[in-house]
């Protein structure tokens, strides 16, 4: 359906009931240990230090215990494994746990905004009038529409949908060329011949924010906003681009490539130096406990991947969908309201 002012917003797609703000559901206790795990990501890494386990296990036998090392060798070894996961998994959920607060950040403003935009946008002694009734609605969409903007580009979802095992090069050419305004959830956002510059290299959200700010100015001369008033909006649309800017820095910012690479290196030589530090005294018993030791070692590895970047769609990420979702089905009833002038907007007779 096109853009049109007075029109509601399409139905949401995520109740209130199955909204962020809910606390999820406990599963059955067989399942709890399967939903939202990593146990396929590391069953490669385990399963090749079970066999190379199993091997050095055999040729200790062979060679009548000659493979065995000291077992002092392992607590030397384990301190340096535990002090870099440590610093691994502090980093990535320090990340995972600002970019919740930066997310909550724009929720929060976009509400602030929403509120004063409905709220304030008439003069006691003359109404508004029909074209500025459109523009007022027209900029609440604008906000909720920056939401969605912050969505798509954290995730990199402009509009195309992007084949699989298609080489990265293709696609970040495709996702270049592409634009967000293509995208249908804009359909009821955004005024019709809107045009996208991210071609250009422009943000969409960063021009969607030059548009609200034109109403503030617009509000501040029309007298809805008094001049303390107008100036604490923008301050709340400048902490939400700020907020934003910090979301996209989590986003392109990796850590660096040569921790990543050295964490997987010390795993590996972690895993490979056990069995022989065991056999002597664990026999074939040393095969289970090189299972149990690295998949608890490559699995506190694996939760830090996935908390590196956490606006994607594993299950441990923010649950971003949600709280958009949450976001325009709060805009829907409060414009739904307000062109009603139902009891939460009356405004009452002098």
């Amino acid at each position: 359906m096109p853009y049109a002012d007075n029109v509601p917003l399409p139905a949401p797609t995520f109740p209130l009931y199955n909204s962020s703000r809910k606390k999820p559901r406990r599963w059955p206790l067989a399942l709890r240990f399967i939903k939202g795990a990593i146990h396929r990501t590391i069953a490669g890494p385990v399963l090749f230090h079970a066999v190379f386990a199993a091997v050095v296990v055999y040729l200790d036998i062979i060679r009548d215990g000659h493979l065995a090392l000291p077992s002092s060798t392992i607590p030397s070894l384990s301190i340096v494994v535990g002090l870099m996961l440590v610093f691994r998994n502090q980093t990535s959920y320090d990340r995972f746990w600002q970019g919740n607060q930066y997310l909550t950040t724009v929720v929060t403003c976009i509400r602030n905004l929403t509120r004063s935009f409905l709220t304030c946008s008439y003069d006691e002694k003359s109404p508004p009038t029909d074209a500025e009734k459109a523009d007022t609605e027209r900029t609440v969409r604008l906000l909720l529409a920056m939401i969605y903007a912050a969505k798509n580009h954290l995730r990199a979802e402009w509009g195309s949908t992007m084949p699989l095992l298609l080489p990265q090069t293709e696609m970040d050419r495709m996702r270049r060329e592409s634009e967000s305004t293509a995208k249908s959830e804009y359909g009821q956002l955004l005024p019709p011949g809107t045009k996208s510059f991210e071609d250009q290299g422009l943000g969409l959200l960063m021009q969607l924010s030059i548009q609200v700010e034109g109403y503030i100015k617009r509000g501040h001369d029309r007298g809805w906003f008094h001049g303390p008033q107008a100036s604490q909006l923008s301050v709340q649309l400048n902490t939400l681009v700020s907020a934003y800017g910090s979301m996209e820095t989590i986003h392109l910012t990796p850590l660096p490539v040569a921790l990543l690479i050295h964490m997987k290196q010390v795993l590996a030589i972690f895993g490979c130096v056990l069995p022989f530090a065991l056999v002597r005294t664990m026999g074939w018993w040393t095969i289970l406990m090189v299972v149990v030791v690295t998949f608890t070692l490559y699995g506190i590895e694996a939760i830090g991947v996935q908390l590196e970047d956490p606006f994607g769609y594993d299950r441990n990420d923010i649950k971003v969908d949600a709280i958009v979702e949450d976001v325009k089905t709060e805009t829907s009833v409060l414009l739904g309201e307000w062109r009603s002038n139902g009891s939460m907007f009356h405004r009452p007779r002098a």
